[in-house]
């Protein structure tokens, strides 16, 4: 059973009900329109293999889509404990803090175990009921080449449950969905770095990722040997940041071609 963390609904979305543009005006589904084609209720869903791998990724992304009316969810796969110094309610209060920070209006968790995370059947079966309930434009998920298992398999379990999402004639709760696309964030423990589909400036919401981090005290520990994690993050960002003109970015792949309809906002 997913946990909520934060679920209030994303504007304009009241909980339990349709999207209003399938409706006519006593309430009605119009004539004639397909289920599977339904708006999205959120423009793009953030699958984390743990609490903190999103706001590490790309929290300045998600703070900058909010910022411009965008819908963002997250969803992490695990409580991402045990580790040294945390424990399941740190790690819970933690982050709520930092979704607060960040302003996502809905975050949950899948409550797979960490350290032993797998894309197994029935894992994705419950992430394409998410998918199908949430039904998102875009997934975010971690690069495909990571040294840690647990991101593997999560972003494996992206995969296949984006392809059952959209599946009839099956036993998901929910009604048909399939993302658009599959972006690519990078997670801390990715060594080795291709070369990315874009990077996204987020310069004017880089203080809120920083804060939204500082939330994970018990993770991210200030008397830790140099470079520390969130030091190594701040470095990274600079760096793509200054690969695009900018002063702070996040990189993002994409095993998928990228559609334009215009150039307004290419850097």
């Amino acid at each position: 059973m997913c946990r909520t963390v934060r679920a209030a609904a994303p504007a304009g979305h009241a909980p339990g009900r349709r999207p209003r543009s399938m409706l006519d005006a006593t309430g009605n589904r119009h004539p004639g329109t397909p289920r599977f084609h339904q708006p999205a209720m959120l423009d793009a869903l953030v699958i984390a293999p743990h609490p903190d791998d999103a706001e590490l990724g790309m929290g300045g992304t998600i703070a900058l889509m909010l910022a411009r009316g965008m819908r963002v969810g997250i969803l992490d796969l695990t409580d991402g404990e045990p580790t040294p110094l945390g424990s399941v309610e740190t790690r819970a209060r933690e982050t709520a803090a930092a979704t607060a920070i960040l302003g996502v209006p809905w975050r949950e968790n899948l409550g797979l175990p960490n350290r032993r995370l797998r894309a197994t059947l029935a894992a994705r079966g419950q992430l394409a009921g998410v998918i199908r309930r949430t039904r998102p434009r875009w997934l975010f998920a971690p690069h495909w080449v990571d040294a840690h298992p647990d991101h593997l398999a999560a972003t494996r379990l992206t995969v296949g449950a984006r392809f059952w999402a959209k599946l009839t004639k099956c036993d998901l709760a929910g009604e048909p969905w399939h993302p658009q696309r599959i972006y690519h964030y990078a997670c801390v423990h990715l060594k080795t770095v291709s070369r990315p589909a874009f990077v996204v400036d987020i310069s004017a919401t880089i203080e809120t990722k920083r804060a939204s981090l500082a939330c994970y005290a018990s993770q991210f520990l200030t008397g830790a040997a140099r470079p520390t994690v969130l030091e190594r993050v701040a470095t990274a960002d600079a760096w793509w940041g200054g690969l695009i003109g900018a002063l702070h970015g996040e990189p993002f792949w994409s095993r998928e071609p990228l559609g334009l309809r215009g150039f307004s906002d290419l850097l």
